[in-house]
């Protein structure tokens, strides 16, 4: 089975700088590092097909968006790492291991 988290959280951090803060698909595939057509299949739900409904945890997201916008994509990878123990620790999000 595929874990779904990346794509999942991505898609997530994509949605908020784009609709909270006002950038546009290529801004916001820049930002994190991703291809433009990338936001566009998460934008139509053609990857990170489920999503996050606990407010808590979308409010982390937008605030991830913001550091992210602030700070550049080189803390991508940090504010991904804060979701993803954020939707560990709610167990939202479990890991196995791969055989």
């Amino acid at each position: 089975m595929q874990w779904q988290g990346l794509p999942l959280i991505r898609k997530e951090i994509v949605k908020s700088m784009i609709k909270q803060h006002g950038l546009n698909q290529k801004e916001a595939a820049a930002m994190m590092g991703i291809t433009p057509a990338a936001v566009s299949q998460y934008l139509s739900r053609k990857r990170g097909r489920i999503s996050i409904i606990n407010q808590d945890i979308i409010n982390e997201i937008n605030n991830s968006a913001e550091r992210i916008i602030k700070k550049g994509p080189k803390t991508v990878t940090n504010e991904i790492c804060k979701i993803c123990h954020l939707l560990r620790d709610n167990g939202m999000l479990t890991f196995s291991a791969i055989k």
